[in-house]
């Protein structure tokens, strides 16, 4: 399987990631999990116009860190046994959840589903603001010039564990029966999620964006999804004097840093052609997980749909069989 920009692959096999990881990362984020278990989430469920014969469809709001209300799509079985295992899902940078259809089919195989917008992106979700320093280009250089409790997504990492214990806590919900899924910033959440809050059973991320920005920054593939970083050095550091201090507050928010945290099984899907999050940094993180992993490559395709890699997923999460690879 050879790469025409990246790494053969005994290398990927290997590769431990380059973006430094900060003496204080695990005090970093048990100090952020501590103030994501003591924010009081004053949870509220309301029903959807949409609604489905075999399904209750509601709007779900909680209260995040930092005073901003999240929303989520909420599907919850109707005349199925209780309680139920439950499916999280996360959506790519800049978009939201999505339709309530694209959702039923986990609903109709007995899953509750909740479906996360991010903070300040696409969807209905509130961004309170109130960092330090740039905010224009992108949500990756979000509070990058302040204290690191200021990073955006520290928050956006922090909402997704906490979405994930207030559905855990649901009367209709099996707390041994969760799992996660999204693709690209979705995967990336996948991935955070399943670190941040140790009960998740399964975890299926593909292509995962959020992973070894200085990876990226050394293929110079500072573009697209990463051209916040390149925007950000030539407005703020044009002589790169600061670099490796932005390189070592932006570990802080490095989803392979949080890897080793993980207790779920992992199903990944990497496409080898990906120049948008390119696979040594997706890599980076699969190498770094330690509870039962697996992966499926996708030698041909780069950052887009995989063919047959949804019904794998869904197999996976279901557990009715393990994925064909």
């Amino acid at each position: 399987m050879p790469l025409t920009f990246d790494m053969p692959m005994p290398e990927l096999e290997l590769y431990q990631g380059t973006n430094p990881r900060p003496d204080d990362f695990d005090a970093f984020w048990n100090r952020g999990i501590e103030e994501m278990q003591g924010t009081d989430p004053r949870v509220e469920r309301v029903p959807s116009d949409f609604q489905s014969s075999f399904a209750r469809c509601e709007h779900l709001y909680f209260t995040g860190i930092g005073g901003a209300r999240i929303h989520a799509k909420l599907i919850l079985p109707e005349n199925q046994k209780r309680p139920h295992p439950a499916v999280l899902m996360f959506h790519g940078y800049g978009a939201h959840s999505g339709d309530w259809m694209d959702k039923l089919a986990y609903a109709a195989e007995g899953f509750v589903v909740a479906a996360m917008d991010c903070r300040g992106q696409g969807g209905r979700s509130e961004d309170t603001g109130g960092v330090t320093g740039a905010t224009c280009m992108g949500h990756i250089v979000r509070g990058l010039a302040g204290d690191p409790d200021q990073l955006l997504f520290r928050r956006i990492f922090l909402d997704a564990a906490q979405l994930a214990a207030i559905v855990m806590d649901m009367d209709e919900v099996d707390e041994n029966e969760m799992v996660v899924t999204g693709r690209s910033q979705g995967g990336g959440l996948t991935l955070a999620c399943a670190a941040l809050e140790p009960r998740i059973k399964r975890a299926a991320p593909v292509y995962p964006f959020l992973c070894d920005y200085k990876r990226v920054w050394d293929l110079d593939l500072d573009r697209q999804a990463y051209q916040e970083l390149r925007d950000f050095f030539r407005n703020h550091d044009p002589l790169h004097e600061q670099e490796a201090d932005i390189f070592a507050r932006l570990g802080y928010i490095d989803v392979q840093h949080l890897c080793p945290r993980i207790h779920a099984e992992v199903f990944m899907g990497i496409g080898l052609m990906d120049e948008i999050c390119p696979p040594s940094t997706q890599f980076a993180a699969y190498n770094k997980i330690r509870s039962p992993k697996s992966l499926a490559l996708y030698p041909d395709f780069a950052h887009e749909d995989l063919p047959g890699h949804p019904d794998k997923i869904f197999t996976f999460l279901t557990d009715r069989n393990r994925p064909s690879i």
